[in-house]
């Protein structure tokens, strides 16, 4: 029986999660290893532990052979637009710096000088955000980048270093804001306007290609499987809409972990004013497939929340916690930046709220709740923007990842979006990573049967909108969102 790894790799952890087909088509799924991920402050900048990530996945790799699996498929997928630089030696030349580092703030302001961003959004389809990569090469050191022989995304340097091969798998590049969406090739005007040459980046290749055999004798220190790594949809949420156990057009997604991406999967992209205005995205999918969605801040809210506790509270206690609290006793703009990587995430909740005249979540329950009101809706003011930009009437919205097993969440979205909500799965993400290497080797014939394995393989939970009061709370919000850009403006 042919075995399959999905190294899933987020921004505060990673997992090996090991796959196989039965008799029925049905996809088992075990987790093999689990490690801890994040950035620290080192050589002034916020930055990844690259080396790290590598020995954890030979880590679970090894356990992989102890577990008796003599040969393998593996996949790997990450977070996007952070990238190593390579040296004329093939050397990392510094660990790489994360997104949310500070170094960008004034990006987005400095590119528009040379390129409008109303331009750059036309040719990309990709949102603004001051951390694409567009804008982390802009402020890139340039005595750096004259050294340096390529550029891979984080997981083609993984995949790079356990193979020796070098790639730019497209739904991850398509994160970079440098891909036109026209052409679907690296757009030169806006390397021009960068100053960096093409000859930086590998050839872009297509989800589900071959990317090599395992590189054994490089880590004689562990006895590992014999192992073909194949270049998946290495975008994580790209990974994840691919699991979404969805089917027709009239579903859209949530891809809820760190970040909530929501969207809907699309033949052609949308980079239309209104798009852009809106600050929606046209991200690369599997089999020519676009992403257009939008980023919510997500769950990153809360896991700064406990984090600030001390993590004396799991998650599953402040939702419970949450869900005893009075709900919206506070508006607040979620997707604020203020919110992207504060100091305090706690103090900084309560300082929007002082600031806008509103009641100050003090207690581990009200800060939470703040949290999940607020997501919920979010998720449903950004749903009416989805469906007047693409012109779809979405019945079903599908949560998928982690934050689908948050029952308090799932039922506050379906209140504020007056849509059926269908949760699950929780591991999408390993598992579309997955799906792509089992169609990739013949495991499943296309996208659509693999999504029928999906359904058939998980558990999938139902909510159905039970709050009449919540459209009228849904406009109040909106109104609140709509006086605070006017005195932004002011």
């Amino acid at each position: 029986m042919t075995k399959y790894i999905a190294v899933d790799i987020g921004a505060s952890s990673g997992r090996l999660m090991l796959s196989s087909l039965d008799e029925e088509g049905k996809m088992s799924l075990t987790e093999i290893h689990r490690f801890k991920n994040g950035f620290s402050e080192t050589a002034g900048a916020d930055r990844w532990q690259i080396q790290h990530l590598t020995t954890e996945i030979l880590k679970g790799l090894a356990k992989v052979k102890a577990a008796g699996i003599e040969e393998c498929y593996v996949g790997i997928d990450t977070w996007g637009v952070d990238y190593c630089l390579l040296d004329e030696a093939g050397e990392l030349m510094e660990a790489p710096i994360a997104y949310r580092d500070k170094r960008t703030q004034e990006a987005m302001a400095d590119f528009d000088e040379k390129m409008p961003l109303t331009e750059l959004y036309q040719r990309t389809g990709i949102q603004l955000m001051n951390f694409n990569t567009v804008f982390q090469l802009l402020v890139e050191d340039k005595e750096k980048l004259a050294k340096a022989s390529s550029l891979l995304l984080i997981p083609d340097y993984l995949g790079y270093v356990f193979t020796g091969n070098q790639v730019l798998e497209k739904t991850n590049a398509s994160t970079m804001q440098l891909l036109n969406l026209t052409t679907r090739k690296i757009d030169s005007e806006i390397l021009a306007t960068l100053e960096v040459s093409e000859e930086l980046f590998p050839p872009l290749v297509e989800p589900g290609s071959i990317l090599g055999e395992l590189q054994q004798a490089r880590f004689p220190e562990y006895d590992l499987p014999k192992a073909t790594f194949i270049t998946i949809a290495s975008h994580d949420t790209a990974s994840a809409v691919v699991g979404t156990p969805g089917a027709g057009e009239d579903w859209a997604y949530i891809s809820s972990g760190t970040w909530s991406l929501m969207g809907a999967e699309l033949k052609d992209g949308i980079a239309t004013p209104v798009a852009y205005d809106a600050n929606f995205t046209n991200e690369w999918g599997v089999a020519g497939s676009i992403r257009f969605l939008k980023n919510i801040m997500g769950m990153w809210l809360i896991q700064e929340v406990a984090r600030m506790q001390d993590y004396q509270y799991s998650y599953a206690e402040l939702a419970d916690m949450a869900a005893k609290e009075a709900p919206y006793q506070q508006f607040v703009n979620v997707n604020d930046d203020r919110f992207l990587n504060p100091a305090n995430m706690i103090e900084e909740f309560q300082a929007y709220c002082r600031e806008t005249g509103q009641k100050v979540p003090e207690t581990p329950g009200e800060i939470a709740r703040c949290v999940y009101d607020n997501l919920a809706l979010c998720y449903a003011v950004e749903l009416k923007n989805l469906q007047a930009i693409t012109g779809r009437k979405i019945n079903k919205l599908h949560i998928v990842g982690g934050g689908s097993n948050n029952r308090l969440l799932n039922q506050l979205t379906a209140d504020a979006c007056n849509v059926t909500v269908e949760a699950g799965p929780g591991e999408a993400t390993a598992i579309g990573n997955l799906v792509v290497q089992m169609v990739a080797t013949s495991g499943f014939g296309d996208l659509a049967s693999a999504r029928k394995a999906v359904r058939a393989s998980f558990d999938l939970h139902t909510y159905e909108p039970s709050n009449p009061d919540a459209q009228t709370i849904v406009e109040a919000y909106e109104t609140f969102l709509a006086n605070q850009c006017q005195l932004a403006r002011v």
